[in-house]
């Protein structure tokens, strides 16, 4: 597998480089054909916080994982992990999904223990009637929810949108049209 390390207000050392390119290879037997993977590694840091995110995009879906720890080799070790685990524990999704697709890139090929291919299901449903609001509403109803999003009719957009808190602490949106 290709890798696009850079840092992002952080400088990459020929070690780090090294260790990253070390544990991300682990990867590679989960692909069929690495070689024409590119994965991007960005490495932030945050107050005390190591923060580093891969992103492995394929031809049918991305793998995307992000880690804090305060010793980066420590976060690195751990992406890797949570990397691993989403490509084991949707093994049997994605063999279902994509079982007529040639070009998957990715070897199903390895065993599962039984408790990794846990069953995901909708477990709750909720219908929402929702007010026209602006935006301000929105941030203002979400936080005497006290919730992380909230769906409302947006009517600055005319059109259901849904405001996210960040992990920054501002505020995202997405609109659906």
């Amino acid at each position: 597998m290709e890798l696009n390390i850079r840092g992002d207000k952080v400088t990459v050392t020929k070690a780090i480089k090294d260790y990253i390119e070390d544990k991300i290879s682990k990867l590679d037997k989960y692909f069929d054909n690495s070689k024409k993977i590119t994965a991007t590694v960005i490495i932030r840091v945050r107050n005390d916080e190591q923060i580093i995110e891969v992103t492995v995009p394929t031809n049918k879906f991305t793998l995307r994982a992000e880690e804090k720890h305060v010793d980066l080799y420590a976060a690195v070790d751990l992406v890797v992990d949570k990397l691993e685990r989403q490509i084991r524990k949707n093994k049997t999704r994605l063999n279902n999904k994509y079982k007529n697709i040639v070009q998957l890139d990715i070897n199903t090929d390895f065993e599962v223990a039984e408790n990794e291919e846990d069953i995901i299901r909708v477990i709750k449903r909720k219908n929402i009637t929702t007010k026209p609001m602006d935006e301000e509403e929105a941030i203002l109803q979400m936080e005497l929810l006290n919730h992380d999003f909230f769906v409302f009719k947006n009517v600055d957009e005319e059109c259901v949108s849904v405001m996210y808190k960040r992990r920054d602490g501002d505020y995202g949106i997405i609109n659906v049209k």
